[in-house]
């Protein structure tokens, strides 16, 4: 069996673990990062880069490059409640320099993490390697098991971090379970055709029994059916034709693009799960991102409260790992940094389910818009209040300055 020793290794490559493992890598401490697929090209949810990303793209000095890669930049959101339209949030006077919400496909940023990691000495991403187990000296986790291609592995590091998602192998190896908020939704996703003449406008619409959400992707529609949680075989019995016809009475365009969509392989299903850990870590191992807590996809912030979770690990536990004294106060000071911002995000995001989605979803007759849409309607400069919300999240993180100094070495 390979035998490796890192000072840290990171498992799941998403956006958590390889934003912390780039970070790492960059101040000098010696990182593995284990991915179980070959490559990063595949179908994510997740494509929503928020204006807190970017300010930390900007701090590393990588904004300019970031964004060369291909995407399309989200100013303002709508929203129509019944026959009510209103801006729902307006970026524009945020205080940074990225006044947007960035549509980037998600392996273009795991892609270009990657490209940034390997121009570090300490960074060591591999590839098509699962983690399996986790490896222990009496309480203390000392290092991973693993899967790869030329057979088993064992890895041991200081601190092994789960990034590896709300389907967490290696949350429930620690003896963690989750804690469940609860979701009333689930989401169906596919894409539909978008012509020259279309809007820009990235926005949703609810209507009495339907919720229907429009991302601008540029030659394509990214579109999110809602419908209650556990339907998904309900909604396929119907037919076809009449999941189309339900679509096709949502667009702000001709109903007839709805039949553009081919067939049932061309929809996905998105399970939405609200959950949370009570403790994130024990001696030797943090659970960071949707193994920590899995987010609602309301306002899209699942990534980027995710990123916010890496960056907080990096700035406080570089130090300790490269001096070789890390302790389990450490991790514990990780989960006191980002507990807050994740529990009052779920509070919000559980609220909003409550109060709209499960209402909206439920109704039958006309469709009344809550209280808060009627006051950005009626006053639209509160249109900024959501977009600080949406765009730098609660209690933002910056990237520590000798992080953002180093060079690797």
């Amino acid at each position: 069996m390979d035998q490796q020793r890192v000072t840290c290794c990171v498992t799941g490559g998403g956006p958590a673990g390889m934003m912390l493992g780039v970070l790492l890598a960059r101040i000098g401490v010696k990182v593995c990062v284990l991915e179980k697929h070959a490559d990063f090209f595949r179908d994510f949810r997740g494509d929503t880069i928020h204006p807190s990303t970017l300010r930390m793209m900007e701090e590393l000095g990588w904004l300019g490059e970031f964004l060369k890669l291909p995407h399309q930049e989200v100013q303002r959101l709508y929203m129509q409640f019944g026959d009510t339209r209103v801006e729902m949030a307006d970026f524009g006077h945020l205080p940074i320099t990225t006044k947007f919400i960035a549509l980037m496909p998600q392996w273009d940023f795991l892609n270009f993490l990657a490209e940034k990691g390997r121009g570090y000495a300490n960074f060591d991403l591999k590839m098509n390697t699962e983690a399996t187990g986790l490896i222990y000296d009496g309480d203390r986790v000392t290092g991973v098991m693993a899967k790869s291609p030329s057979g088993p592995i064992t890895i041991k590091a200081d601190l092994v971090v789960a990034a590896d998602g709300r389907h967490s192998t290696l949350r429930p190896a620690a003896g963690f379970v989750t804690e469940d908020r609860g979701a009333p939704m689930d989401v169906m996703w596919f894409r539909l055709p978008r012509l020259p003449t279309d809007t820009e406008e990235t926005q949703g619409r609810f209507d009495a029994g339907h919720i229907f959400i429009m991302l601008q992707r540029g030659d394509y529609w990214q579109c999110a059916y809602v419908i209650p949680q556990g339907q998904d075989a309900e909604v396929r019995a119907a037919g076809l034709d009449a999941f189309r016809k339900a679509v096709g009475q949502m667009l702000p365009f001709d109903p007839d693009r709805a039949n553009a969509l081919p067939d049932w392989d061309h929809v996905k299903l998105l399970t939405v799960a609200v959950d949370r850990l009570k403790h994130w870590a024990k001696p030797g191992f943090l659970c960071i991102g949707d193994a920590a807590h899995a987010m609602s996809p309301i306002g899209g912030v699942g990534v980027n409260l995710a990123v916010q979770d890496a960056v907080a690990a990096a700035n406080l536990l570089w130090q300790p790992l490269k001096e070789g004294n890390l302790q389990f106060s450490d991790l514990e000071a990780v989960q006191a940094r980002r507990e807050f911002p994740t529990v009052a995000t779920q509070r919000l995001q559980v609220a909003i389910q409550n109060r709209v989605i499960s209402k909206t979803l439920g109704a039958s007759g006309p469709l009344h818009p809550p209280m808060f849409v009627k006051m950005i309607s009626a006053f639209p400069f509160l249109s900024r209040l959501p977009a600080r919300v949406l765009g730098l999240g609660v209690r933002p993180e910056h990237v520590a300055e000798a992080i953002c100094a180093a060079d690797g070495r």
